[in-house]
C-alpha cells in the first residue's frame, strides 16, 4: 500500500494580509489597526491553522503529518495540538514557501511515497476535493485541483494586446498530491510557487481534477468577506502578572519605562522594571504563552541590562500576531519609596503607547505597605498587573465596519 504523508504550510509572515491597514478615529487622532497573521485569526476560539489541521487530519489516515511554522510560535502551537490530540510534527519554516516545503520534506520518513501539500491560507478545502485528489494516487506524478476561467483574458505586449484562449487556462489550487521521488529533486532546480510547476519543469506528469470555488486563497484582508467561516469567540480573556525586585543603594529606578530619580536601584538582570515585567506576565498568562522567564531567561547575556520596553513590545507583538487584541490594563505598584504619584501620568501614557490602546484604558495605582514587611523596610518593590484581551474580531469586516479600530 502506498504511503501518503501530509504537509501543511503555515510559516508565512502574512505580510500582504497584515499590510491591509485600516484607519480609524480615536481621541481625534488617526490610528492604524494592527492585524494578526492570517493563520492566527480565530474561528470560534481556535486559530485558522488549527481548523485546517483538523479538517485535513480527518480526510485520510496519513502515514505522517507535518506542519510548518515560525520558530517562536512552535511551543505555543504544541499546546493547541495537544489539546486536540493531533499528531502533527512541527517544523520550522523558511523565508519562502519553497524553503518551508523543503524543510518539511527533509523531515519525512524514508518510506513515504506521496505527499499531499496544502497551504493554510486556502482554509475552506472540502473533504470531497481531497478525496478527488487522493483517488488519483499513483496515476500521475502530481495531481492538481483546478478551476476554469469564464472571463476573457488579455495581456499587454509592445505591439498591442494579446488574448489568451481561456479554454486552455487553469486556476491552480491546493492541496496537491505529489510523488516524493520526483518532487524532492525538482525543487532543487529553481524557485517555484507550487509543486506542480516544479514537477512539470522536471518533466513529471501532471494530472488534473476539478477544484472547488469555495477553496479560495486568503491573501488580503478583504478576502474574508464572503468566506463561510465561524465568527471569532466574543469571550474576553484576563491575565494576572506580578514581579518583585530587591532594592540597593543607587541613583534611580525605572518603572513603566520611565526613569525615576532616587537614592535606590533595582537589582536585576535586565533594567529591573517590575511594572513592565508584571505586565509581560499578565499578557502571557491571558494567552497561555508561558512567562517572562521562559521568553527572556535571566541567565542569557543577551538580556543583561535589557530595556524592558523592548521586552514588552516583543510580547505585545506576539499577542497581536497570534490573534489577540489588548483592551485594557490595571497595574498596582507596592513601594514604600520613592513616591510614584508624580510619574503616574507619564507611566500610563508610555504603557498605552506600547500596548497600542488609549491612555484611558491604562490605570496605574501606587501604594505603600505602611512600613510593614520587606516593602515597608524599603528592601524591594512589587508590581501586580491585570490585563483584559479579546480575540481579534475580523467578523466586523463582513458587517462593513472597516472604520472601526478593534483594539479600541
Amino acid at each position: 500500500m502506498l504511503k501518503i504523508a501530509l504537509i501543511l504550510l503555515g510559516a508565512g509572515d502574512s505580510s500582504r494580509f497584515r499590510d491591509s491597514t485600516q484607519e480609524s478615529l480615536c481621541n481625534h487622532t488617526k490610528n492604524v489597526t494592527k492585524l494578526p497573521k492570517k493563520q492566527w485569526i480565530r474561528i470560534g476560539a481556535i486559530p485558522l491553522w488549527l481548523k485546517v489541521a483538523i479538517d485535513l487530519h480527518n480526510v485520510y489516515p496519513f502515514s505522517q503529518s507535518i506542519l510548518t511554522a515560525k520558530g517562536n510560535e512552535i511551543p505555543y502551537m504544541h499546546k493547541y495540538l495537544d489539546s486536540y490530540a493531533l499528531d502533527y510534527k512541527l517544523i520550522e519554516g523558511g523565508a519562502s514557501r519553497q524553503e518551508s516545503l523543503q524543510n518539511a520534506i527533509n523531515a519525512l520518513n524514508a518510506d513515504v511515497d506521496f505527499v499531499l501539500v496544502h497551504d493554510i491560507a486556502r482554509c475552506l478545502v472540502s473533504e470531497a476535493l481531497c478525496q478527488r485528489i487522493l483517488k488519483e494516487v499513483g496515476n500521475y506524478d502530481c495531481v492538481v485541483p483546478y478551476l476554469s476561467l469564464c472571463d476573457t483574458i488579455a495581456y499587454q505586449e509592445n505591439d498591442g494586446l494579446q488574448y489568451l484562449k481561456r479554454d486552455s487556462l487553469k486556476i491552480i489550487q491546493t492541496p496537491q498530491l505529489s510523488r516524493l521521488s520526483i518532487l524532492k529533486p525538482a525543487l532543487d532546480k529553481g524557485d517555484f510557487t507550487d509543486e506542480s510547476s516544479a514537477i512539470s519543469a522536471h518533466g513529471g506528469q501532471i494530472g488534473f481534477v476539478l477544484g472547488d470555488k469555495e477553496a479560495k486563497k486568503l491573501t488580503f484582508l478583504e478576502d474574508l468577506e464572503g468566506m463561510r467561516l465561524q465568527s471569532p469567540s466574543r469571550k474576553t480573556l484576563i491575565g494576572l502578572g506580578s514581579d518583585i525586585h530587591a532594592l540597593d543603594k543607587g541613583d534611580g529606578i525605572i518603572l513603566g519605562g520611565i526613569p525615576i530619580p532616587c537614592p535606590f536601584k533595582l537589582i536585576a538582570h535586565s533594567d529591573g522594571d517590575v511594572c513592565l515585567h508584571a505586565l509581560c506576565d499578565a499578557i502571557l498568562g491571558a494567552i497561555g504563552a508561558g512567562d517572562i522567564g521562559e521568553w527572556f531567561p535571566d541567565n542569557d547575556d543577551n538580556y543583561k541590562g535589557a530595556d524592558s520596553k523592548e521586552l514588552l513590545q516583543t510580547i505585545v507583538s506576539f499577542s497581536t500576531e497570534v490573534g489577540y487584541a489588548i483592551l485594557q490594563t490595571d497595574i498596582t505598584i507596592f513601594a514604600q519609596k520613592p513616591k510614584i504619584a508624580p510619574y503616574k501620568s507619564a507611566i500610563e501614557k508610555n504603557i498605552a503607547k506600547i500596548l497600542g490602546i488609549p491612555s484611558f484604558k491604562v490605570n496605574l495605582k501606587a501604594t505603600t505597605t505602611e512600613k510593614l514587611g520587606f516593602i515597608g523596610r524599603e528592601e524591594g518593590i512589587l508590581a501586580q498587573a491585570n490585563v483584559v484581551l479579546e480575540y481579534f474580531n475580523w467578523k466586523r469586516l463582513q458587517k462593513g465596519l472597516f472604520h472601526e479600530n478593534f483594539n479600541h
